[in-house]
């Protein structure tokens, strides 16, 4: 029966995981190159991600340089970033694109916050879910098996604490990215 909470424990790690990659995407007012992770340009007719077709640096606090292996994909990369939701405008000088990230405005910073307590919640709500998807096969398969009582109870017992674990680390994660964007 262990080995059922197991499964669910992998898919409460895979929720926490998911988090944090959202996390990466949302910008703090510092230059991140992660907000261009879920961009891609058009390579040779097959999309691909700007990270495979450029070298991309982080030379100040608030600019990303982009610099494409093949020249010609400057406008290609350019057109993705300004059909992307990300918000800022790239500028180039034919052999660099830069994105400049300006100072967030503190109402700017409070609604990127909010932002982030959203998905840290949705995440939550995703593992009590889980949690309580675990707990019913546990039912389920209490009356198959003819397990004792006790030992369902000590099973959700650790299910419940599993997921106070994870409810705890998103609640943490929250926190570290509502003072990051906060910092002026």
């Amino acid at each position: 029966m262990d080995n059922i909470l197991s499964t669910y424990e992998e898919k409460m790690k895979k929720t926490y995981g998911n988090l944090e990659s959202e996390y990466t995407g949302i910008r703090a007012g510092r230059a991140n190159p992660h907000i261009l992770d879920k961009i891609t340009v058009d390579y040779y007719g097959a999309p691909t991600p700007i990270q495979q077709v450029a070298n991309i640096t982080v030379p100040e606090a608030r600019l990303i340089q982009i610099q494409p292996w093949e020249p010609s994909l400057i406008k290609e990369i350019e057109k993705a970033i300004n059909l992307s939701d990300i918000g800022i405008n790239p500028t180039n000088d034919g052999k660099l694109v830069r994105l400049v990230f300006p100072e967030l405005t503190e109402e700017r910073r409070k609604e990127i916050a909010k932002e982030v307590k959203k998905v840290g919640e949705d995440a939550k709500v995703a593992i009590r879910n889980i949690r309580r998807d675990a707990i019913d096969n546990l039912k389920k398969h209490s009356k198959d098996e003819g397990v004792s009582e006790d030992e369902i109870a000590d099973l959700e017992d650790k299910c419940q604490k599993m997921t106070d674990k994870f409810i705890a680390e998103i609640d943490k994660a929250v926190e570290v990215k509502t003072k990051e964007i906060m910092t002026v």
